[in-house]
């Protein structure tokens, strides 16, 4: 809008153009040389890497990671495997640990050991319950076993009827008895008794 000062004597008059009035009566906006104020934009949303970096990196970080994977698999593939011990592997170990203690044990102790690793092994190694069972009823099992022969069966019924002197009948034994039960029972468990 156009606005002219005019003065004429005391009186200060403002002289508008046509269109400035116009405007101003009807209260339309005036026509401005400066452009119009919009409203706030939201923030934009500015990623710093373009999108085939941020592709790239995902792919390396995959084969970094299928690599990584491969060599725990080849890893854990060529590493040597070791059977678990077998039963009679186990019971020759644990006869061996009781030779050592002939002398430190008392004859009926010893008795009892031998006999339990010698259940143990024939309850692993032949599925038969060794360990519940007396004596009588575990030589009948054995006798009834296809996995026995006429001459494991007589030292089996031999080192039981030892062991139940020892310990039921309270026989005196001396160390030569109990290293002559520990001989028995090793040349069953490796199959020696012939």
């Amino acid at each position: 809008m156009k606005a002219r000062v005019v003065s004429s004597g005391p009186l200060l008059l403002i002289a508008m153009d046509s269109v400035a009035r116009a405007q101003f009566n009807t209260g339309a906006p005036a026509a401005s040389p400066t452009p119009a104020i919009h409203d706030i934009r939201p923030p934009l949303d500015v990623f710093p890497y373009p999108m085939w970096m941020v592709l790239a990196a995902g792919a390396i970080a995959l084969l970094v990671l299928a690599l990584i994977i491969a060599l725990i698999v080849r890893f854990m593939r060529s590493r040597p495997k070791t059977p678990p011990p077998t039963p009679k592997e186990i019971a020759l170990k644990r006869l061996q640990e009781a030779e050592a203690d002939i002398g430190r044990m008392e004859p009926y102790a010893f008795s009892i050991r031998v006999s339990d690793i010698l259940r143990q092994y024939v309850s692993a190694q032949y599925h038969l319950h060794a360990t519940e069972q007396t004596s009588p009823e575990f030589l009948a099992a054995a006798a009834n076993s296809p996995h026995f022969t006429r001459a494991d069966k007589l030292l089996l019924a031999e080192f039981l009827g030892r062991c139940d002197l020892i310990k039921f009948a309270r026989v005196e034994a001396t160390a030569e008895e109990s290293k002559a039960l520990l001989e028995q029972a090793v040349r069953f468990v490796k199959g020696e008794t012939i």
